[in-house]
């Protein structure tokens, strides 16, 4: 598209702009298109700003069009190398930002320019940190809030489960372009610092993800602005991120970024898998983006698309398909049976449908209640041994697994449990959430009927054929009881034998794992 000659109330300078010609080469002038009629200057100069000192801007409301011009031309390569690959949203509007062919901005005769020239000293001062925050940077009529910084510090409490920078990268970057994150513990909370283009993205973040939580009843969001107004990273990695620079080093000692995570982030909105066949996966969890709702999950965070009543909707995983069903690779045929997976894989969610493949008996299909419930389960049993073998835990490309047909021959090989009392998790928010840990050699007993001595339970698992290293009654409430056995195998296999066990007067015992040891 070609750019505007401005329109004659500019007066003698529309010889100034005689329209570009696209694509343009590099030039320290850059042309906005699809302006949203209503955006302020100052929105406009914060596009830029990230990337080195705006120093000038004309807008041409009517044509929903403006020009930037960045002090330097590298600036303005940055930008745009930026901007082509993360399109930029003003006002929840996507802006294109192209070359101009023009090499300077002469503004000085055009009327309505006051404005311009204001936003431009108060947000190019905030980024420069020439101006404290308590004042307020003025900026037309989008004026920017007193006090306010496009940095937020978040701090992750309750953290049952691993956060990474990539979970919050795609999480905030629903509120706007998101150019740098460090990631740190101090306190023993893990934290990170966020810095976006423009502060009202900042804003907008703030108000809609404080006191969220991540993932189901934990992993709550604490968000504030950071006193700090720009951020300055100087490695990528697993812990801090400069999305505008994927050419700096890794820093020693640090996971770098995988060619496909640099790849990745160049493209708009995906992140790289780090597991193959699931895509759209970060490191701990996907986040949805697009399909089904998950209601079984209030309170947690799909991909933030609000509903027109402003209540946020969670949708379910991965491009246009659900990934809650695992395969599970390398079982013992001899040994395995659908119930015994649905326990297993019931610590960590609710298992609604298990298949052991009929002509591949080492292969299982397991259907999680979602997502979310389907990556712990991976993260925790993927490489476990079971029945002495290790198995293979990755996300299944298949949506839903199949119940055989009437007479179709299976051997009892598919099960249906949606409808299974021992599920763990129907209730949101119960305790169970904040109770999974990974397998380990001590299992955490509970529902223990006041009849029922140490001896008894010893026994039990000794009689049942395990290993009996050590055992332990709760001080406070002998409802509940840890034993020790002799491998972390022995203990996985024990849950599976004994998990819902009947110990008589109507209790039925409860296996996890502890994350305790005796």
């Amino acid at each position: 598209m070609s750019n505007p000659t401005p329109s004659t109330a500019n007066g003698n300078d529309s010889r100034h702009f005689k329209g570009d010609r696209s694509p343009c080469g590099p030039s320290r002038v850059l042309h906005v298109r699809k302006v949203p009629i209503e955006v302020s200057e100052a929105e406009l100069v914060s596009l830029g700003v990230p990337f080195g000192r705006v120093s000038n801007l004309l807008m041409l409301k009517g044509k929903n069009q403006a020009f930037i011009e960045m002090a330097s031309e590298e600036a303005a390569i940055t930008m745009v190398n930026y901007y082509t690959t993360a399109t930029p949203h003003v006002r929840n509007q996507p802006v294109y930002i192209q070359y101009s062919n023009h090499r300077e901005l002469k503004t000085d005769n055009l009327p309505n320019q006051g404005r311009a020239q204001a936003a431009l000293q108060a947000v190019n001062a905030v980024h420069s940190g020439n101006m404290t925050l308590g004042g307020t940077a003025s900026g037309g009529d989008g004026t920017l809030m007193p006090g306010q910084s496009p940095v937020l510090r978040i701090i992750v409490e309750n953290l049952f489960y691993p956060v990474s920078l990539e979970v919050l990268h795609q999480i905030f970057s629903k509120f706007g372009t998101v150019l740098k994150i460090i990631t740190f513990t101090k306190n023993n909370q893990f934290q990170a610092l966020l810095q976006y283009s423009d502060p009202m993205n900042a804003h907008h973040a703030k108000v809609t993800l404080d006191g969220q939580n991540i993932y189901n009843a934990c992993c709550t969001l604490r968000v504030e602005f950071s006193k700090l107004t720009s951020l300055n990273v100087k490695y990528n990695n697993d812990k801090s991120r400069d999305f505008t620079r994927l050419d700096l080093p890794s820093g020693d000692g640090q996971p770098s970024m995988d060619p496909a995570m640099t790849a990745a982030f160049g493209a708009p909105g995906i992140i790289s898998s780090p597991y193959a066949g699931a895509a759209g996966f970060g490191p701990a969890i996907g986040f949805p983006q697009a399909g089904l709702s998950m209601h079984t999950m209030p309170g947690a965070l799909g991909p933030l698309s609000m509903a027109p009543s402003g209540r946020m909707t969670l949708h379910g995983m991965g491009p246009g398909a659900v990934h809650s069903v695992l395969l599970v690779s390398n079982l013992n045929p001899d040994s395995i049976s659908p119930h015994g997976l649905f326990i297993l894989f019931g610590v960590y969610g609710d298992v609604h449908r298990v298949k052991i493949l009929f002509n591949k008996k080492e292969n299982a299909l397991i259907q999680m209640a979602d997502a979310t419930q389907a990556q712990l389960a991976m993260s925790h049993l993927n490489g476990q041994r079971l029945h002495g073998k290790v198995i293979r835990v990755t996300i299944s490309k298949h949506q839903t697994v199949q119940l055989p047909r009437e007479g179709q021959e299976d051997q009892g090989l598919t099960k249906d449990f949606s409808g299974s009392p021992l599920h763990r998790f129907k209730k949101p928010g119960s305790k169970n959430f904040q109770n999974i840990f990974p397998p380990s050699a001590t299992l955490h007993l509970s529902n223990i009927p006041p009849s029922i001595t140490d001896d008894i339970l010893k026994d039990l698992f000794a009689g049942t054929g395990y290993t009996v290293k050590a055992f332990k009654f709760f001080q406070k409430d002998r409802k509940m009881a840890l034993i020790q056995l002799g491998s972390v195998e022995e203990a996985i296999q024990a849950l599976i034998d004994l998990h819902n066990h009947d110990l008589g007067e109507n209790h039925h015992l409860r296996v996890s794992f502890s994350k305790s040891t005796i």
